[in-house]
């Protein structure tokens, strides 16, 4: 319940930060006839001419939470002018609010903070909405297999076993760890292949309540680490990790090991971090922007800044959109085609449009833009990896 109070909270304060990057129109109770309550000019009308303030301001818990309504939902009725143009004339939005009309427009970052905040609640309460937890059906020729491989750990925790009463020490403690691993690991295909828990003083962590329910990511994953188990590739004492400096070894080391102590740790990073450094894709977009559009006089920084940040907020906000009809129970096809056609296709038309091209030059050019941004949310997600492994 705690999370779903953070998330309520969290969509609340990003509204009201985007909102915040808009005209404010707020001011206290107080003042002398017609002077403005915040700069003390005279006001002829029902708004000051200097600061934009209203001249009678609210002091009730009624219209504070009208407020409350009104910055999260409406953006003073900009959102309704905004959205329609981001969704289907993403260009002609870019190129208007470039060129300045901006009064009756959400600005790009107000807009960029708006969607990362809802996302980080959308995703809190939904959890995965795109996984669809059905358990995964062993047949009989991968449960021998199994069977097989958990047959050779069985024999590499004897083995280890065997060897503590002859060690000490940081080594006795090594030994004990990759025991602990082994016997994690064996619990997990017996749990695959439908037998009983071999170690079941052992936990596997916060997922144990679901372990049956594996999807094929899992599967593949699960077989990848006992794939490096049985090769030794992990846990195999004479392994070394070399980059000729000692000091880096042992930060690569210490950070490997977290890694495989406790992966469910650095996903729960990885997914903080995602929220928390979301603006990093802003600059690291803005140079390939510019290389997508190079050669096209007129166009400055700050234009693609605008292009980018926009495109950015509509791609997060088709995410939302497609979680919640994933969580709700719309056919996969559905959100399916508009998660992985229409980003490409809005992308060509905020091209085509902002930067005023032919329909064969977006084309060409939009090709190279969506190898660009494949390229930006590998640097993203590598950034958000290192934050994760070494923060």
């Amino acid at each position: 319940m705690s999370e779903e109070l953070e998330a309520m909270g969290t969509a609340v304060e990003g509204g009201l930060i985007a909102k915040a990057l808009e005209e404010e129109r707020y001011g206290a109770t107080g003042g002398r006839g017609e002077n403005c309550l915040n700069c003390d000019a005279v006001v002829t009308g029902s708004y000051c001419a200097n600061c934009g303030q209203p001249l009678r301001v609210h002091r009730s818990i009624g219209a504070f939470w009208h407020d409350i309504l009104h910055g999260v939902l409406h953006f003073e009725g900009k959102f309704w002018r905004t959205f329609p143009l981001l969704a289907w004339k993403p260009g002609d939005l870019t190129r208007r609010y470039v060129h300045g009309e901006r009064a009756k427009f959400i600005s790009p970052m107000a807009l960029f903070l708006f969607s990362v905040f809802m996302m980080f609640a959308v995703f809190s309460f939904l959890g995965d909405p795109f996984s669809s937890g059905e358990s995964i059906v062993v047949d009989d020729a991968a449960r021998s297999e199994i069977l097989a491989e958990a047959s050779q750990i069985d024999e590499r925790i004897e083995a280890l076993t065997a060897q503590l009463p002859e060690s000490s020490g940081s080594k006795r403690a090594e030994l004990q760890e990759d025991i602990l691993r082994l016997k994690k690991g064996r619990n997990v295909m017996a749990t695959i292949s439908g037998d009983p828990i071999p170690y079941p003083n052992v936990s596997l962590g916060d997922g144990d309540a679901q372990i049956g329910n594996f999807s094929d990511d899992d599967l593949d994953q699960i077989q990848s680490g006992l794939d490096d188990i049985n090769e030794g590739n992990i846990l195999n004492e004479n392994s070394s990790i070399t980059t000729g400096s000692p000091q880096a070894d042992r930060i690569v080391k210490d950070a490997v090991k977290k890694v495989t102590d406790n992966p469910e740790l650095l996903l729960y990073k990885l997914k903080a971090n995602g929220y928390k450094f979301a603006w990093l894709l802003i600059p690291i977009s803005l140079p390939f922007v510019w290389l997508t559009v190079i050669g096209r006089r007129g166009y400055h920084f700050y234009d693609h800044a605008v292009f980018t940040t926009y495109s950015i907020s509509f791609m997060s906000l088709l995410f939302i959109f497609c979680a919640v009809l994933a969580a709700i129970g719309v056919d996969d096809a559905v959100w399916g085609v508009l998660l992985i056609f229409y980003p490409p296709f809005h992308m060509y038309r905020q091209l085509r449009h902002a930067y005023q091209m032919s329909r064969p030059e977006a084309l060409v050019r939009v090709s190279f833009l969506l190898v660009f941004t494949v390229i930006c949310l590998a640097l993203f997600f590598a950034i958000l990896l290192a934050l994760g492994v070494l923060g």
